[in-house]
């Protein structure tokens, strides 16, 4: 891909990943630009397709990744989500440079391309902050909130994890 070199900002939801690109953007809007991942789940009270997320639904969305148009995809609680090579060239041709908004599944497929962004973890002060922000928002069924805490305690763990150099 062609443009600046991407940022892939990645953390569990509720880390405070939104709260920073929002602020990014409203200061470096024409510096960085967002690259708006897809997703099979239903939009939240307020989301606008094309927005926060594209819309799509999970027959249109595997078609597009078996045709090999994203660079990175994920299942999480049912739902896909993952990033389009067009969302990402979209912003690029505007020669802007691309921020991406992902899990640790994410970025375990954005590390197997060509991609090299720049890489940042946004972690919360602690599961019991991020547990009370996750309530707040009050958009997840207690079932889907556990499987996001304890995804972020994975994630946490891991983004901490400094791999041994090689050779």
């Amino acid at each position: 891909m062609m443009g600046p070199r991407p940022v892939v900002l990645s953390g569990p939801s509720g880390a405070g990943k939104s709260t920073l690109l929002k602020m990014l953007l409203k200061d470096y809007g024409n510096v960085f630009g967002f690259s708006v991942s897809h997703t099979t789940r239903q939009p939240r009270v307020g989301e606008v397709n094309g927005k926060e997320y594209h819309f799509v639904t999970r027959e249109q969305m595997q078609k597009e990744i078996d045709a090999g148009e994203f660079i990175e995809h994920a299942e999480f609680s049912g739902n896909m989500y993952g990033t389009s090579k067009a969302a990402v060239q979209a912003v690029q041709a505007r020669n802007q440079i691309c921020v991406l908004d992902i899990d640790l599944q994410g970025v375990k497929n954005i590390k197997k391309t060509d991609l090299k962004p720049i890489y940042i973890s946004v972690q919360a002060p602690s599961t019991e902050v991020l547990e009370k922000r996750l309530r707040d928002r009050q958009t997840e069924s207690e079932e889907s909130l556990q499987k996001r805490l304890n995804a972020a305690r994975v994630d946490m763990e891991l983004s901490f994890y400094v791999a041994p150099p090689s050779g």
